[in-house]
């Protein structure tokens, strides 16, 4: 097997796919990116048995062929290289000669018949998506999913397909994040399905401005699809719980606040937070909002901003990263704040089809 590939070219295919490989994996094939040379391209692909990432990039293949090698040791060492052709020469033994201008490097690989077999698409249906639009979503829900691993259904993001629309949903039982849009597909074809978080985080690495998104749903996996780079995931096998149950159905009192002063005050009352005291009081009353925090470890903070609120007083208490997750992903000049009284949920809206359920601590 040999081919001659551009230095820059094989190094962004590597950094598409490298993220997916564990540090810690048990077995040393998964450490190892599948090479495959076929004409003028070459085919890179990793898996850890849960998510498979493959890409190509521009190629001459004298010898077509394929291998393993060990990915980050190959990433590092095209990182090093100097801009301009690389050329790979690889013995039976799976051994790697490369060269680039005056640099050599040897590097030991594993032979393909020890890689996983790589997961396939099954039917020829794809829900149809910008890629920019999907990792908006993503970014505005995927940090509410819980940690906790016992509560598996809740370890990702839901993906719902219906009604025309998809809805993303994550949430961790003290949060809810839930943005939706709008997509054309036949009704037969509506489906739910939870990607798990580490899913998410490396579609969202990998996902980049401009074009069409294909995704293709199946029972235990989904593939996502775009230009030369091909994602799939096992899902979550779990029943996501009824959401819509928890979304408060009105507020008496609704509250705009000026984004980018709101997640600036939050944030330098937070500094006085500790994880052992980690919540901020929020009193909405007589036109300002009063945001405070007392830790007896360190001290306490104060911020007071000027709103239009003339309602009756309102003083709730929040995990001030909870407040501060959605707005950060927010673009918007205003938002709203939506409140019944100090115990009952908070909503926190935009003019976005996006809203963010937050249950408040009782201290």
């Amino acid at each position: 097997m040999k081919f001659t590939v551009t230095r820059s070219k094989l190094l962004e295919g590597l950094q598409k796919v490298q993220n997916v490989v564990s540090t810690k994996s048990t077995f040393q094939i998964l450490s190892n990116v599948h090479i495959r040379a076929d004409k003028d391209l070459l085919w890179l692909a990793t898996t850890d048995m849960d998510i498979s990432v493959t890409c190509s990039v521009e190629a001459v293949a004298e010898q077509p062929g394929a291998t393993t090698l060990p990915v980050r040791r190959l990433t590092s060492i095209v990182r090093e290289l100097p801009e301009g052709p690389i050329t790979f020469d690889i013995d039976a033994d799976d051994h790697a000669t490369v060269q680039c201008a005056s640099s050599f490097f040897k590097i030991l690989g594993l032979p393909v018949a020890d890689f996983p077999a790589l997961p396939k698409a099954s039917g020829d249906f794809y829900f149809m998506l910008e890629k920019s639009v999907l990792r908006e979503m993503l970014a505005k829900t995927a940090y509410a999913a819980s940690l906790d691993e016992t509560r598996r259904a809740l370890n990702g993001v839901l993906f719902s397909f219906n009604e025309g629309k998809l809805t993303l949903v994550a949430t961790d039982g003290r949060r809810l994040a839930l943005i939706e849009h709008a997509v054309d597909f036949p009704a037969d074809k509506a489906v739910d399905f939870i990607l798990p978080s580490k899913a998410v985080n490396e579609l969202r690495g990998v996902l980049s401005d401009g074009g069409q998104l294909k995704i293709n749903a199946q029972k235990n996996q989904a593939i996502f699809e775009f230009e030369t780079t091909t994602f799939t995931s096992k899902l979550v096998d779990a029943v996501y719980p009824n959401y819509r149950q928890v979304i408060p159905g009105a507020c008496e009192q609704r509250i705009v606040l000026p984004r980018e002063d709101l997640i600036a005050a939050i944030r330098r009352v937070s500094l006085i937070t500790t994880d052992k005291s980690c919540s901020a009081r929020f009193i909405f009353a007589d036109n300002q909002l009063c945001i405070s925090s007392n830790s007896p470890e360190v001290g306490e903070a104060r911020e007071t901003l000027p709103i239009k609120y003339n309602g009756k007083e309102i003083s709730i208490v929040f995990n001030p990263e909870y407040v501060m997750d959605p707005i950060r992903t927010l673009d918007n000049d205003e938002i709203a704040i939506e409140l019944t009284d100090n115990h009952a949920p908070a909503l926190i809206k935009c003019d976005l089809p996006f809203l963010y359920v937050l249950m408040p601590l009782r201290v």
